[in-house]
């Protein structure tokens, strides 16, 4: 009989407006891929944190290896052999990967033998990363990829992943589904949360199912289908998008040879990039994270005005210098990557976080805020949108992540916006959730929206866009129509080989 490596009994964790963990016990056999299924706001990332010793159970027990222990923290729990990897990252932005990898090794290497180190890592698991570079200058997927190399450095007896392949392409996927048998085949254990149905089907040989933090159910989720675990999960399969092919009508974003240097040391250089985006179609970009997606993303929000005026033009308005408000005024939103500390103020309430994109609340006369106003559309959003909250007077930080991401996708359809951009629509979301914004986003282009999808998740471009491009190196392919791309083909385009590259452009990858 498989020995234990992890025994769960009880464990309970309260907050004042919610029961996160209610009794929950579960085993964690060694050489098992355990994955933890629930819908966002289960109770499942609360739960990982108390194994990793980041978060105090109120009541319960914790049996690891033979031995009952109280994992007062993280450190403690690395001692034991337990490493995590967070859906939101614990990184510090001064200091470099290197640095940041070598606060959780402890003081028996040099920091060049963790920068070789993570070097090989990168190397063996592809997830390239320079450890010089400093963590603020990273993106999103390029700090996920330093939280999975620092995790894997620890040589964990237990592996707990949060979402850790959201942000990687298909091929790297199979490739870190290597390493993750090959870790289990070695007697290591791993606990697994994704809302990818099909990954938890290819990759785990148990599964624990959550809903409102209590154990709703077990099973081998080799033998489920995507239909078994959703219902397993939420009680339902979600709805099927219903997508209808829809004429485009005017052009609302033209980008012309937009080409700029990077303005950061680790930045990327943007290579004659040409983009356009109608009124009434969805247009989505793939691409690895760091390819110059950020780059692109401020040059079309005003973040970075250094473009020449008619490099990006908006409903005829050539705007490559205009600050982002002036951008704003024409009918351009955005929802970002970085839900907390860019796309909502962590210590505000959803009423208060209105005000990043939002002014209607605001007094003409005297600038005084109309609160009144503010939570009453922050309710009307809550309630349209079915976020997870006690209220408009919740914090942004008390909501999960998936919540979080259906406020903030709300508060910009809700403004009624001519071009949305977003990116990575549904990073870290529930099935269920994931098919709310996917259809609320095709909604909004059923209305005339013109709308531009940044996302690492191919599954939800093929789904969703009209047309797509693939960005590599700074440089942008050519369009595919829906019918035409492939997660294979996307696949291949994302290393930078498609046709116009392989005719000898100097920058492409090979």
């Amino acid at each position: 009989m498989t020995q234990t490596l992890l025994s769960l009994r009880g464990i309970t964790k309260r907050y004042p407006s919610v029961v996160a963990n209610d009794g929950v016990s579960l085993d964690v056999k060694k050489g098992e891929i355990h994955a933890i299924l629930g819908e966002n706001g289960a109770g499942k990332s609360t739960l990982m944190k108390i194994i990793y010793g980041a978060v105090k159970a109120d009541a319960g027990s914790i049996v690891f290896n033979g031995q009952t222990v109280l994992i007062k923290n993280p450190q403690e729990a690395r001692q034991l052999g337990i490493s995590m990897v967070f859906q939101h990252f614990s990184l510090f932005d001064t200091l470099t990967v290197a640095e940041n990898v070598w606060l959780g090794l402890g003081k028996s290497l040099s920091l060049e033998e963790v920068s070789q180190k993570i070097l090989q890592t990168a190397a063996n698991y592809g997830l390239d990363i320079d450890p010089k570079r400093p963590v603020y200058s990273l993106s999103v997927g390029e700090m996920q990829r330093v939280e999975i190399i620092r995790s894997l450095l620890n040589d964990p007896q237990l592996l707990i992943l949060d979402e850790p392949t959201s942000v990687l392409t298909p091929q790297a996927v199979e490739k870190l589904f290597v390493v993750l048998n090959q870790l289990a085949s070695e007697g290591k254990s791993i606990l697994y949360i994704s809302h990818k149905l099909h990954e938890i089907r290819a990759l785990c040989t148990a599964c624990t199912v959550m809903r409102s933090g209590v154990v709703t159910g077990s099973c081998n989720p080799k033998e489920e289908s995507n239909a078994s675990l959703s219902q397993l999960m939420i009680g339902s399969m979600p709805p099927a998008l219903s997508v209808r092919p829809q004429q485009p009508g005017q052009i609302a974003l033209r980008v012309n040879d937009l080409t700029l240097m990077k303005s950061d040391p680790f930045g990327v250089d943007l290579r004659g990039i040409d983009l356009q985006v109608s009124s009434g179609e969805i247009v989505g970009i793939a691409g690895v994270s760091g390819n110059g997606q950020q780059e692109l993303l401020f040059a079309l929000l005003g973040e970075n005005t250094d473009a020449s005026p008619h490099a990006v033009v908006l409903f005829d308005h050539a705007v490559g210098d205009w600050p982002p408000e002036k951008r704003r005024a024409l009918g351009l939103h955005f929802v970002p990557e970085e839900r907390l500390g860019r796309g909502a103020v962590p210590q505000l309430s959803l009423a208060l976080n209105l005000l990043l994109t939002r002014k209607e609340a605001v007094s003409k006369n005297m600038g005084w805020l109309q609160m009144d106003t503010l939570q009453s559309q922050a309710q009307s959003i809550i309630e349209r949108f079915q976020v997870k909250a006690s209220g408009p007077n919740a914090l942004a930080k008390s909501l999960s992540g998936g919540n979080l991401q259906k406020f903030l996708v709300g508060r910009e359809i809700d403004a009624s916006p001519k071009l949305l951009i977003i990116s990575q629509p549904t990073w870290g979301v529930d099935i269920g959730a994931s098919a709310q914004i996917r259809a609320a986003i095709l909604a909004l282009r059923d209305t005339g929206c013109a709308v531009l999808v940044v996302s690492e998740e191919l599954d939800e471009l093929l789904e969703l866009s009209d047309r797509l491009h693939v960005i590599a190196n700074g440089s942008l392919s050519p369009s595919l129509s829906r019918q035409e791309a492939s997660v294979n083909l996307i696949g291949t385009w994302m290393s930078g080989l498609w046709p116009q590259h392989l005719e000898g452009a100097p920058h492409a990858q090979t």
